[in-house]
C-alpha cells in the first residue's frame, strides 16, 4: 500500500445499517431519491480511494449526497496531506536530477502508486516534466493514485498529445473512475481527439463518475448528436442506471435529448429501462425524463410490457406518493392501457387518507383534475367515496 495511505485511519469513521430505518426528527435525513445514483458513484469513488470493496461501505447510501461528498473530501485530505516525511524527501531529491533520471527512478524503484504519491508533493510543472518522460502505461496506472486536487494543475501543463494517449490507455483499461476525475479538466481540443477512441459504454460510465458534472453539457456538445445517440443506445446493455445518472446531471436541452434518445430505443430494450428502474427504485430519476417526452414518444413508453405488471405499477404509485411527482407521472398514467390504469387506480385507492389528501392537494395545486378524474372513475365505489370526502377535495369543490 502507498505510504500515504497510512493516514487512512485518521479519516472520519462512520457506521450505519445497510438499510437505514425511517429517521426521526433527531436523525440525519436520508438522501433525496434523485441523488441515489450520484450517491452510488460517490461510494464507488471512496471505495477506490481507500482500496475497499464498495459493498463494505454500503452504509454510505443511507446518507445525504452532500455528506458523502464531504466525507470523500475529508478522506482525500487525510490520505494526501498527512503523509510520511519520506515522500517529501523523495520529492526534494527529484529536483536535484534531470527529469529523465527522476522518471527512471519513479518507474524502476517506486512503482505507480508511490510515484503518484511523490508527484502529488511536487510543483505541478516539475511533475509534468517527469510524467512526459514516463511510459504511457505506467503513467495511466499512476493516475489512479494521484491526489485528485493536483489534477487540474498537472493536466494543464502536460503536452496535449500525451494527455490524449493517457486517456485512451485509461479507456482501454476500462478505468472509468480515474477518467471521471480527469475528464472535466481537459480542453475541448483534447476531448475531441479522445472521444472517438473511447467505447460507448466507457463514455457512459465516465459520465456517471465525473467529478465535475457541470462540464457534462460541454462534453455532450463535443460528442455530437450521432455519437450521443450511440452512447445512449449502449445503456440498454446493463447501463441504464449510468444513463439516468448522466441525464440527472444535465439540464434543459441536453436532458430532453437524452430522454428522447432513450424513448427511441426498440421496445424490448426500452422495456429493460422500466424493469431496471423498478428493481432499483429509480423512479424519481426516470419520471422527470418521461415528463419531457412529446405525446408520440410518451405513448411508446405507455404500451411497454413492463407497465402492464401490477407489481411494477403499484411500485410506481408508491414511489410517486413518496416523491410528489404526480405531475410527471399522471400524463403517462393517462396513456396506459385500461387494465394498467385500473391497477394504478386501485393502488391509489389503497393509499391512506393522509396520503390521498396530500395527493388531492397536489393535484389541485397543479390543476391536474382532468387527468386524475378518469382514474377516479376506475376506482371502487368505496374508494370513490373516500376521495370525494377528503378535505382537499371538499376545499377544491367549494
Amino acid at each position: 500500500m502507498d505510504p500515504s495511505h497510512s493516514a487512512a485511519t485518521e479519516a472520519p469513521q462512520h457506521s450505519a445499517a445497510t438499510e437505514a430505518p425511517q429517521h426521526s426528527a433527531t436523525e440525519a435525513p436520508r438522501p433525496h431519491a434523485a441523488e441515489v445514483l450520484q450517491n452510488r458513484a460517490e461510494t464507488e469513488k471512496i471505495a477506490a480511494l481507500l482500496d475497499m470493496d464498495p459493498a463494505a461501505i454500503g452504509f454510505l447510501s443511507a446518507l445525504p449526497l452532500q455528506d458523502v461528498r464531504r466525507f470523500r473530501e475529508q478522506a482525500v485530505a487525510a490520505l494526501f496531506d498527512q503523509v510520511p516525511d519520506m515522500l517529501d524527501r523523495i520529492a526534494a531529491a527529484t529536483k536535484l536530477v534531470p527529469a529523465g533520471v527522476a522518471a527512471a527512478i519513479s518507474q524502476k524503484a517506486l512503482g505507480p502508486r508511490l510515484a503518484a504519491a511523490v508527484a502529488g508533493r511536487l510543483e505541478a510543472g516539475r511533475a509534468a516534466d517527469i510524467i512526459e518522460k514516463l511510459p504511457v502505461a505506467f503513467t495511466a496506472e499512476s493516475c489512479a493514485h494521484l491526489d485528485p486536487r493536483r489534477i487540474p494543475q498537472i493536466v494543464d501543463r502536460l503536452d496535449e498529445n500525451l494527455t490524449v494517449r493517457i486517456a485512451v490507455r485509461l479507456a482501454e483499461e476500462g478505468d472509468y473512475l480515474t477518467m471521471g476525475r480527469f475528464v472535466g479538466h481537459l480542453r475541448d481540443s483534447a476531448l475531441s481527439r479522445i472521444l472517438p477512441h473511447v467505447p460507448d459504454a466507457t463514455v457512459l460510465r465516465t459520465g456517471y463518475a465525473i467529478d465535475r458534472p457541470e462540464q457534462l453539457s460541454r462534453i455532450i456538445e463535443l460528442m455530437g448528436g450521432q455519437r450521443l445517440e450511440s452512447v445512449i443506445a449502449s445503456a440498454a446493455d446493463g447501463l441504464w442506471p449510468e444513463a439516468l445518472a448522466v441525464a440527472g446531471m444535465v439540464t434543459g436541452e441536453e436532458r430532453a435529448r437524452i430522454a428522447s434518445l432513450a424513448a427511441a430505443q426498440p421496445p424490448e430494450r426500452l422495456d429493460s429501462l422500466v424493469t431496471v428502474t423498478a428493481e432499483q427504485g429509480l423512479w424519481e430519476s426516470l419520471l422527470p425524463l418521461v415528463a419531457l417526452l412529446p405525446a408520440d414518444e410518451l405513448r411508446a413508453v405507455a404500451v411497454l410490457p413492463s407497465l402492464r405488471s401490477a407489481e411494477v405499477l403499484t411500485g410506481v404509485v408508491r414511489a410517486v406518493v413518496g416523491t410528489g411527482l404526480w405531475a410527471e407521472f399522471l400524463p403517462l398514467a393517462q396513456l396506459l392501457p385500461e387494465e394498467s390504469r385500473k391497477v394504478v387506480a386501485d393502488a391509489a385507492g389503497a393509499l391512506t387518507d393522509p396520503e390521498l389528501d396530500a395527493l388531492a392537494r397536489e393535484v389541485d395545486k397543479q390543476d391536474l383534475w382532468d387527468v386524475v378524474l378518469p382514474l377516479v372513475e376506475l376506482m371502487s365505489d368505496e374508494d370513490k367515496t373516500r376521495i370525494f370526502a377528503l378535505p382537499a377535495f371538499q376545499d377544491s369543490a367549494g
